[in-house]
């Protein structure tokens, strides 16, 4: 597997912890040290449950990546990551 990069899409398996209001649940990320909140609005979403968040790579550094998205823009560790899409830059035209 190649190694990731900005622009990159990841998903980070998250562990429901609870429901904290009627739109939003309480997740523990793996690796980030920090509450973290997400809005979920599925009605029957349980205590430990696992959750997908998809997120576009920010930042990288030498062993964390900064995910960026709708529910993220936090820093984990690059072992808490999985790589769903690569991206590719456009390509440049060469002028002839």
């Amino acid at each position: 597997m190649g190694s990731i990069k900005v622009g990159d899409t990841v998903a980070i398996t998250a562990t429901i912890r609870k429901r904290v209001t009627e739109d939003r649940v309480s997740v523990l990320i793996p690796s980030y040290h920090q509450p973290h909140s997400i809005v979920d609005t599925t009605p029957n979403v349980s205590s430990g449950q696992k959750i997908e968040l998809t997120g576009e790579v920010t930042r990288v550094d030498r062993d964390s990546v900064t995910v960026g998205g709708k529910d993220l823009g936090i820093t984990v560790n690059l072992s808490a990551v999985r790589l769903v899409t690569s991206h590719v830059a456009p390509k440049r035209k060469t002028s002839t």
